[in-house]
């Protein structure tokens, strides 16, 4: 596996990004990554199937100046920004294991950043809801995952420093939330964990054990995805 600790300008190269990189891992042609990425400036990504006007305030967005994008993976809503450190994960499909399913996957993938995460956060880590990471019953990481045929994409959030009153001046209460939210707004939700981003990087790659640096990112397939998907109303707002 090698690591990708690289953001690229914008929000849709981002997103483009990590759907490029899973492609080329699928068609054989690309390796495993652990990819880190922070948006420069904030955006709303909503999850594949979520409804803008469900989802998200789109009149303080509009406000704020907060573009509404979709990526491709399942999940729900987020706003990303400063402080708000994202992973990716491109890993191949073995012919057994947890891997094989979408509920191992996240069984998996989360109880590996659980283990990795108690040795810097404590151990009041836990995992809850269908993938997602907690100090006590308090949200720092949020998780989906994109699957092809040879390959799948598992990429989340680690709230550090994030702004999350601008989480709740922008995103609706979701129209699905685990049990263990309990009706909590955004604001009494999330918690960011205040730890240096370089510590978080040095213990997910290490569990990992992510060695050498991608240095060739397919661009061209990244400019397509952008031209064609990523930056489009069509693929944006189509729900």
């Amino acid at each position: 596996m090698l690591i990708l600790d690289f953001t690229l300008p914008t929000p849709e190269e981002n997103l483009a990004c990590d759907e490029a990189l899973l492609i080329a891992c699928d068609r054989g042609e690309g390796p495993e990554v652990l990819r880190f990425w922070e948006s420069t400036t904030p955006f709303v990504v909503l999850g594949y199937a979520n409804k803008t006007a469900l989802e998200v305030e789109i009149e303080a967005c509009k406000r704020h100046a907060i573009p509404i994008l979709r990526r491709s993976s399942g999940g729900g809503t987020v706003l990303q920004g400063p402080g708000c450190l994202n992973f990716s994960l491109i890993l191949r499909v073995p012919d057994e294991g947890p891997l094989r399913s979408i509920t191992g996957t996240n069984d998996f993938v989360t109880e590996e950043h659980a283990t990795a995460l108690r040795a810097v956060l404590g151990a009041h880590v836990s995992r809850l809801g269908l993938s997602d990471l907690t100090l006590g019953t308090l949200k720092f990481s949020g998780n989906a995952q994109r699957r092809k045929r040879r390959a799948l994409l598992f990429h989340g959030t680690f709230l550090v420093d994030f702004d999350i009153p601008l989480v709740e001046a922008t995103l609706a209460m979701p129209s699905r939330q685990p049990d263990y939210r309990e009706n909590r707004s955004h604001r009494d939700f999330l918690v960011n964990t205040g730890t240096a981003l370089a510590q978080i990087k040095s213990t997910i790659a290490s569990h990992w054990g992510a060695e050498g640096t991608l240095t060739q990112l397919p661009e061209a397939e990244i400019a397509r995805l952008v031209r064609e998907q990523f930056a489009t109303p069509e693929w944006n707002l189509k729900f």
